[in-house]
């Protein structure tokens, strides 16, 4: 669970840094009517984590309600809610111990699947939202940081 929780932490720290260059105007912003706007990117991550898999994680039903403006609204509150529900899990998921990890569950369709996989489909579920927002942002014009220390024209000269 230490070497899950400091991999998730990394992943972590990489969205922040995204969420960090969100244009406070546009959290309403979304490509087409009746998809995710950018807050509800960023809602939908916090909630997820918290509201299915650690629920999950600690044996109960998901309560997964949403994740549009009426849950949480505004940059500051958006992102106050994004680290509260963070720190929660990470609470949650350091209770559990590492042989619990190879204890069989019921994921949300009702497979069974190890803890352990269960809850790197969380860093999967973060890592896809967290690809959407940069698309997004860079649909408004705005530039993301890079998500592992390099740009692409970085990697090019050091190919070179």
């Amino acid at each position: 669970m230490e070497t899950f929780l400091a991999y998730f932490e990394k992943t972590r720290a990489a969205t922040l840094k995204v969420i960090e260059v969100i244009p406070h105007d546009q959290l309403d912003w979304s490509y087409m009517p009746n998809k995710f706007t950018i807050g509800d990117l960023v809602r939908h991550i916090a909630a997820i984590e918290r509201t299915v898999f650690a629920e999950v994680a600690l044996g109960n039903k998901p309560n997964y309600t949403g994740c549009r403006k009426d849950l949480v609204d505004g940059y500051e509150n958006i992102v106050h809610y994004f680290n509260e529900m963070h720190a929660q899990t990470i609470e949650i998921l350091t209770s559990i111990k590492d042989e619990s990890l190879k204890m069989k569950i019921k994921s949300l369709d009702g497979t069974e699947i190890e803890l352990g996989n269960f809850l790197r489909a969380l860093v999967l579920h973060e890592i896809h939202h967290r690809a959407a927002l940069c698309i997004y942002l860079n649909l408004l014009g705005v530039v993301t940081p890079p998500i592992i220390g390099l740009m692409e024209e970085q990697v090019i000269q050091l190919s070179k």
